[in-house]
């Protein structure tokens, strides 16, 4: 007999269903809503919206865009966005998670207090992802992006530092910057350093970290875009290598349950507890007909 366990820690963060019930809420009351970009790094979640009426659309077709109804999703914009919606009469649906906002206007606040001839801006995140596009903006894009330790040389270690981070990093990443830039700055320049990570998304660590060991085998639901999908991912790989990423419940290999007793399900910030729960479908099916 194989049991099947669904963690129930995983699923959406708050920003994410905060996203998600705007707009199922302007797709009642009509049908034509544009979003900037994927709503969830989900394929399945954002097919469903899809099927409602949520059209995705990306910047370049964002900047021919008039007269439309747009939301802006949980990671946020940078205010040359809001200026274009304004300046073409479009009415936005503002989903930006309110952690993601908070950051926005702290990193804005320092850019103002901190003057750039003294002073750099540093986010600790990843390039080109969407949240950090829109914190960088609160700089006239003149904060510096650091993915990597190796990234470090973007920064002048000979003038002051305001760093900040990311909001779905890891604080094991943040801090590990946090000391290597505190051993190589010029002791003669001021450092200042912001924990700025989510807590909803950095508790998740230790929770799946237990949830992933106490199973034979672990099916990870999520997204093949999703930065946080990956992270999680790899922190359950770390202490049960029988972990198997998937994106639905057809990415299942039926001999993985061979000499299985117990299974764990667990995904991604960004992954749907129903596609969790059809994956559970799936896998009793298969179980039914393994012990047939």
């Amino acid at each position: 007999m194989i049991k099947i366990e669904m963690d129930s820690g995983s699923g959406f963060c708050f920003g994410v269903v905060n996203a998600i019930t705007k707009a199922e809420q302007e797709l009642d009351k009509d049908d034509s809503l544009f979003c900037l970009g994927d709503i969830v790094h989900n394929g399945s979640e954002v097919e469903r919206l899809s099927k409602r009426g949520l059209r995705t659309i990306e910047h370049e077709e964002f900047s021919k865009l008039k007269n439309a109804r747009i939301l802006f999703r949980a990671h946020g914009e940078p205010p040359a966005t809001y200026l274009a919606a304004k300046a073409n009469n479009i009415q936005v649906i503002d989903a930006t998670c309110p952690v993601v906002l908070k950051l926005q206007q702290r990193i804005k606040n320092a850019y103002k207090s901190h003057p750039k001839e003294d002073w750099q801006i540093v986010i600790y995140g990843k390039i080109g992802h969407a949240e950090v596009n829109g914190l960088v903006g609160q700089t006239e894009n003149s904060a510096i992006v650091v993915e990597h330790i190796e990234d470090l040389d973007r920064v002048d270690l000979n003038k002051n530092i305001c760093l900040f981070s990311q909001t779905t990093k890891s604080i094991a990443g943040f801090n590990k910057l946090v000391e290597t830039i505190k051993k190589k700055i010029n002791p003669t320049v001021s450092f200042e350093f912001y924990d700025t990570i989510c807590r909803q998304v950095s508790n998740r660590i230790p929770n799946i970290r237990t949830f992933a060991v106490r199973h034979d085998i672990v099916f990870f639901v999520s997204g093949k875009k999703s930065s946080n999908g990956k992270a999680l991912f790899d922190e359950c790989k770390a202490v049960n290598p029988n972990s198997h990423l998937i994106s639905t419940p057809e990415d299942i290999t039926p001999s993985l349950l061979k000499g299985v007793t117990t299974v764990g399900i667990c995904g991604a910030t960004s992954t749907p507890k129903w596609l969790m729960e059809e994956v559970a479908k799936e896998l009793e099916k298969i179980a039914s007909v393994t012990n047939d």
